[in-house]
């Protein structure tokens, strides 16, 4: 497993807890809308080697709670579990963002207790997510199991949504908070475009239509909130 990139502290990325985030290379989607194109390949140059990056952690005993693993798809990476349990025996709680896409690696590694909170981006609704993860007749099974998964409330989550004018409709987000109906958390996010986007030219809903949304998505899911709006 490579280590694309290293944010030393994050305020924000792991609820509660003062953390660091982990960039892994790699990803098996190819969602039009990725802010993080450049780790798709996984042929990104190492940031750092384990050791250096463990050294690291070491250092910052008493300083940081946790580490935020992200990518890219981290699970994409057998090795990964690895890599979190030495997290963990180092003392430090550990979140795990993930497209839900390896819901047995997911599996493995709540039930061995090796994760702390785990956020899933929930791309859309079942029936769109072939274009919107980029791969035509991308069979939704796994992210169905992975959404069941964490429904179970076998460890502290969050699904979240980048919400794009291309791709989202007011239907189709009604039809993806159906699916996770009585969730705990989820969270709608306003599309940001950047130079790392894979496909330029997507645009945002404005603040009020997201508003608006949010009020269809609630139907299904009281708590959902907008973040970074």
């Amino acid at each position: 497993m490579n280590i694309a990139g290293l944010q030393k502290l994050t305020l924000l990325d792991f609820p509660g807890k003062t953390a660091c985030t982990v960039f892994t290379d790699g990803c098996n989607f190819r969602c039009p809308f990725c802010q993080n194109s450049s780790l798709l390949s996984g042929r990104m140059p190492a940031f750092m080697d384990h050791e250096a990056f463990f050294d690291f952690l070491r250092k910052r005993k008493g300083l940081l709670d946790g580490v935020c693993l992200t990518g890219g798809e981290p699970l994409v990476h057998p090795s990964v579990t690895d890599f979190i349990a030495r997290i963990k025996e180092e003392g430090f709680a550990v979140k795990l963002d993930t497209n839900g896409s390896f819901p047995d690696r997911l599996f493995a590694l709540i039930d061995r207790g090796l994760l702390d909170y785990v956020a899933m981006d929930l791309k859309n609704s079942f029936d769109r997510y072939p274009e919107t993860v980029g791969i035509p007749s991308y069979d939704v099974a796994p992210v169905r199991q992975s959404v069941a998964l964490l429904l179970g409330d076998k460890v502290p989550y969050e699904f979240r949504t980048t919400v794009v004018k291309e791709l989202h409709t007011p239907r189709s987000m009604a039809d993806a908070a159906a699916a996770i109906k009585g969730a705990s958390r989820y969270f709608l996010q306003a599309f940001r475009a950047s130079d790392e986007v894979l496909t330029p030219g997507l645009h945002a809903y404005s603040d009020r239509e997201m508003t608006e949304i949010l009020s269809i998505v609630r139907q299904f899911v009281p708590n959902a909130e907008l973040r970074g709006i």
